[in-house]
């Protein structure tokens, strides 16, 4: 055996010696059977939203199913025994029925549906009585809560705020006026006079989140909230759930408020939380950090307030730590100042001594404990990717728990057992059924020594002595990463079901390696992030088991971004696939909504020197390789100019290209029927070049 081969040998083993470090018990299950479809990512029952009864003894959550002959999704509420056993269903319909949410005392469970039309609340009793309509909303009601003492109920309703002082009656008269004028109008032109006029895939058209409070029984509501500011962030990228709460003895209300002028909400991160006096209506402002701070939680016992903080203005991918508001004292201390880790939603333990929260680590991501002395940072669950945590009066965590390898499934860690184990099975048959290999975790070196880690995902039935081909697959954000957990939009186990050999790297930019790894890729899209990607290729091109010719490279939003830029500066691959992906950084400035996100990452382009410096449009006279695109005309983070662009150039150019376009889908392709086609057409384009 040659020195190389004895170097390519022991990566290739260093990788499966990996393997069993990055799995639960539950995701070790053998996987004999056929290898996964299409059809099984609609099979699949999505379950989500685990909530323990006070009183410890239920589970209640939500489980979506797939109707593709209807285009559609239908989500219920179900509930289980908090030690396990069998479910029952709670609240269902033909519509969507969800945010299940237990009173104090357990009696109760609030929920939204839109089984009447529009979204609402209703509420139902454990053992799913007929559920009673709480709130005839004009302008919906979302994210139900209840206060501490069970005397009233909170939610959020997206209203124009000119309407909002006015009485409740008059106010709702008056939105649903203007909504009703809307629809009836045969002209449908827009006057705008400020930004962030349209988010993700939808028109703002003017309205503000603010937040209600109503009796529990039901009863007139109250817009607590009034005025043009929204009262909990309008990005999910500040938001970790129900972004307000109330105090436990019923008398305030804490909520995340998006930034004010002199700030403008499409370039300032500066979000606040504000506690309202529920009694006098006096409100004050309890953070005046500049950046972001959010998902404010009053402890058990009300001495303190814990929420979410970041330290740099504008940027949105800065570290999220763990804050403490003392209420009697009015200091405010970090409890995770040491710990390198982005907080998640966090919850209390019942004693008001520690909190629970996930956060990212080496590509998974695990739940972890803090205390109120702080900087005491325990690794309580391991491995995978978990979530939604609730946590009983003997100590017994409940989460969300999801692999690489399924599709999430609630479980329970009780005393130190650490690995947790599943209180439901939705999906054990299906998958009973379906042969998926584990996946690999490896490092490899890149640019000043810098470790990054990769996953491997290889075909069912693999066979180290054969010859796969390669599809190397880069993830979005850029402040993202592939984490061992599941997807149903792109599913690496499915990709790898085609016969590939799946590389899924997460190079400098990507979460869960530490903040500075984060930081990286700022200012830099096309520098070092490019070079660890390449690096990672060399590696991966060294295992005997990878066809060195039949290599392919897909991605989205900043995977996208970077397929586009692979156009321009590497022909290693026979094939691209781009989806939503930024080709031009001046266009793409002028007509995203979160400015803030551009501004950071490249600047301002009539103050920034080198603005575009990894503009992909800058290189398209390198480009030579056959690209698909995919882009949707509702995509309003990365616009459809974009893509159209981009195809302009290749077909310009006489390069074989092909543009999958939806007129009715905007970042994520999410209507079922729209899904399938988009994997058949990604699938059927990479045969073509990666298939004998």
């Amino acid at each position: 055996m040659t020195m190389v081969k004895r170097i390519r040998t022991s990566a290739y083993l260093a990788a499966f010696l990996l393997l069993s470090l990055a799995l639960s018990p539950h995701d070790l299950l053998g996987r004999p059977g056929r290898p996964m479809e299409i059809e099984d990512l609609f099979r699949a029952k999505r379950v989500s939203d685990p909530q323990v009864s006070p009183d410890g003894k239920w589970v209640a959550f939500v489980v979506a199913t797939v109707d593709k002959a209807a285009n559609s999704s239908n989500s219920d509420i179900w509930i289980m025994p908090a030690t396990g056993g069998k479910a029952a269903l709670l609240a269902g319909s033909p519509k969507q029925d969800r945010h299940p949410r237990w009173s104090p005392d357990s009696r109760w469970i609030l929920f939204e549906s839109n089984r009447n039309g529009t979204f609402q609340l209703y509420r139902t009793t454990p053992d799913g009585a007929a559920p009673q309509q709480l709130t005839t909303i004009s302008t919906e009601a979302s994210q139900g809560i209840w206060s501490r003492d069970g005397s009233r109920i909170g939610f959020v309703s997206a209203v124009l705020p000119e309407f909002s002082e006015k009485p409740f009656a008059e106010s709702d008269r008056l939105n649903r006026q203007a909504d009703e004028d809307r629809e009836r109008s045969k002209v449908k032109a827009r006057i705008i006079t400020k930004l962030l006029y349209r988010h993700w895939d939808s028109w703002v058209d003017n309205k503000r989140l603010h937040i209600f409070v109503m009796p529990a029984d039901g009863g007139e509501p109250k817009d607590v909230t009034p005025g043009d500011r929204d009262a909990v962030p309008n990005s999910s990228t500040f938001s970790a759930g129900d972004d307000f709460d109330f105090s436990p003895d019923g008398t305030e209300l804490a909520y995340t408020a998006t930034p004010q002028p002199p700030h403008s909400e499409s370039w300032s991160t500066n979000h606040d939380i504000y506690i309202l006096n529920l009694l006098s209506g006096e409100r004050r402002q309890l953070t005046t950090n500049q950046a972001a701070d959010g998902f404010p939680r009053y402890s058990p016992d009300g001495s303190f307030i814990a929420y979410r903080a970041q330290s740099r203005p504008g940027f949105e991918a800065d570290r999220w730590q763990l804050m403490l508001y003392d209420r009697k004292k009015r200091t405010t201390r970090s409890l995770t100042e040491n710990f390198d880790a982005s907080v998640q939603a966090m919850v209390w333990s019942n004693d008001s001594k520690k909190l629970y929260f996930p956060a990212e680590d080496n590509a998974n991501q695990p739940l972890w404990s803090v205390s109120v002395r702080g900087n005491d940072v325990t690794r309580i669950v391991e491995n995978a990717t978990n979530s939604d945590i609730q946590v009983t009066d003997d100590g017994t965590l409940v989460y969300a728990h999801v692999s690489m390898t399924r599709p999430t499934e609630i479980f329970a860690a009780r005393g130190r057992d650490h690995a947790g184990k599943p209180l439901t099975h939705v999906n054990d048959s299906l998958f009973a059924a379906i042969s998926c290999e584990q996946p690999v975790s490896m490092t490899f070196g890149s640019a000043g020594g810098t470790r990054v880690q990769m996953w491997l995902v290889r075909p069912p039935g693999f066979d180290p002595a054969g010859k796969y081909p390669l599809v190397y697959m880069i993830h979005g954000g850029p402040q993202g990463a592939w984490e061992n957990g599941w997807s149903y939009r792109w599913n690496p186990e499915l990709w790898a079901a085609q016969g590939y050999v799946v590389a899924l790297p997460n190079p400098r930019g990507s979460t869960g390696f530490g903040q500075k790894f984060v930081d990286e890729i700022s200012r830099d899209w096309g520098g070092r992030v490019y070079e660890d990607l390449m690096h990672g290729l060399d590696t991966l091109v060294t295992f005997p088991y990878i066809d060195t010719v039949r290599k392919a490279a897909a991605g989205a939003s900043f995977g996208g971004y970077m397929m586009n830029w692979f156009e321009g500066h590497t022909d290693r691959f026979r094939t691209i696939v781009s989806h939503d992906g930024t080709y031009n950084f001046a266009s793409s400035y002028g007509v995203t909504e979160e400015t803030w996100f551009d501004e950071w990452e490249h600047g301002i382009p009539w103050e920034t020197q080198d603005f575009d410096k990894y503009s992909p449009n800058k290189y398209a006279a390198n480009f030579k390789t056959p690209m698909l695109l995919i882009h949707g005309e509702l995509d309003f983070r990365v616009p459809v100019g974009e893509g159209l662009q981009l195809f302009t150039a290749l077909q310009r150019r006489g390069i074989t290209s092909k543009l999958l376009y939806f007129p009715d889908e905007g970042h994520w392709v999410l209507k079922p029927q729209n899904s399938e086609l988009w994997h058949r057409t990604v699938f059927d384009w990479l045969a073509g070049y990666l298939k004998p």
